[in-house]
């Protein structure tokens, strides 16, 4: 399955820089190539030790790990969500997204002036809310316009999903976003869902902070950290400056020694990445052979014939069983033969939940 995250965040908060070093992506993997779409659009490999373990153990001809699209949403000022500046375009773009990293200035640098000509991250973050809030809005009051029409005709249903669209555009005119609003997850899919709202979207905050704030943040940080205690995100420190330098180096011992310099143990980028997964709650599992050895992402909670289905709809129609072996346990028997032998090689079906790190091999017939 393919995820795409859009970056936003206002002019001269690091979002570019983030993105460059993000784009670079063998800063991530020891030999995974990154590739361009488009100028603004760059597909980055999911850093994934298990897989180059892998690797070693089976010696495939090949190794695909899970890929991120990231997406550099540019073209956001005041007054976007009225088409000032490119903001039709912005909003266009964000409307794909799966997630969005909002990028926040959290340093001080005299060099580096500030579009407002002061720091101050929980404003910025505002300004960003305030613009997708109101365009939510006009989405909102558009059905609200279709749906009474419909609704006097006396269905409750439709009466149910008005009721629930006008309590939606009152809490996003008192300024607050759409995921914060009280609805369960069936009337979220019914009434909602095909508006595709974009303070919907699942969020992280990314501090874009100094380097010796990386791991403690700073007064700034503190103040995002006390702005978004009600919304359901995550926050991370990191350093856009720090994230380039790792990126400029080719190789990739010199880029886990760099960190470690820095009693880092991971890259940001790595820590963003992970935190996406964890936000949108994906797992991978892994497929492994002479051929190639490849990571899939799936949502948490898919059996067995989903899990494949990702690989191919064929798989999944005309699925017969899964052989699963625990990553732990190919890492220690050290090939599939092995695991088959010592009794790790399970034969699951139809109402497996496939677990995160599991080795599968799926039998179907079309």
């Amino acid at each position: 399955m393919g995820l795409q995250a859009g970056i936003v965040g206002l002019p001269n908060v690091g979002k570019s820089t983030l993105f460059n070093a993000l784009s670079n992506a063998k800063a991530q993997a020891a030999n995974f190539p990154f590739c361009t779409i488009e100028p603004n659009i760059g597909v980055i490999t999911v850093p994934d030790e298990r897989l180059i373990t892998l690797e070693k153990l089976v010696k495939p001809q090949r190794v695909v790990p899970a890929t991120v699209e990231i997406v550099d949403i540019a073209g956001l000022v005041k007054g976007a969500s009225k088409g000032e500046g490119l903001g039709n375009q912005f909003l266009g773009n964000i409307r794909n997204t799966d997630a969005i990293i909002h990028v926040l200035r959290c340093f001080d640098d005299d060099n580096v002036v500030h579009v407002d000509g002061s720091i101050d991250p929980v404003r910025d973050k505002e300004i960003i809310d305030t613009e997708l809030q109101l365009k939510d809005l006009e989405s909102v009051e558009k059905k609200i316009q279709r749906v009474e029409k419909s609704a006097k005709t006396g269905d409750r249903d439709l009466q149910h999903g008005l009721d629930i669209l006008r309590g939606l555009q009152t809490h996003l005119e008192k300024g607050s976003s759409a995921r914060s609003y009280a609805i369960s997850a069936e009337e979220k899919e019914k009434y909602t869902a095909d508006l595709f709202l974009l303070t919907a979207k699942p969020v992280i905050y990314v501090c874009n902070v100094d380097e010796k704030s990386v791991i403690s943040g700073n007064r700034y940080t503190d103040k995002v950290l006390e702005a978004v205690k009600g919304e359901a995100a995550e926050v991370l420190f990191i350093s856009a400056a720090i994230e380039a330098d790792i990126a400029a180096l080719d190789d990739y011992n010199d880029r886990k020694a760099f960190l470690e310099d820095l009693g880092l143990k991971e890259s940001g980028i790595a820590r963003l990445i992970a935190s996406t997964y964890t936000l949108l709650r994906l797992i991978t599992y892994f497929t492994a052979g002479e051929k190639e050895a490849r990571a899939w992402t799936i949502t948490c909670g898919m059996t067995a014939p989903q899990a494949a289905g990702v690989i191919h709809s064929d798989f999944e129609k005309g699925f017969i069983r899964a052989e699963v072996i625990k990553y732990d346990d190919f890492v220690q028997y050290g090939s599939e033969s092995a695991c088959r032998d010592a009794g790790k090689l399970n034969i699951e079906g139809k109402d497996y939940v496939v677990a995160d790190g599991d080795i599968m091999h799926f039998r179907f017939n079309v």
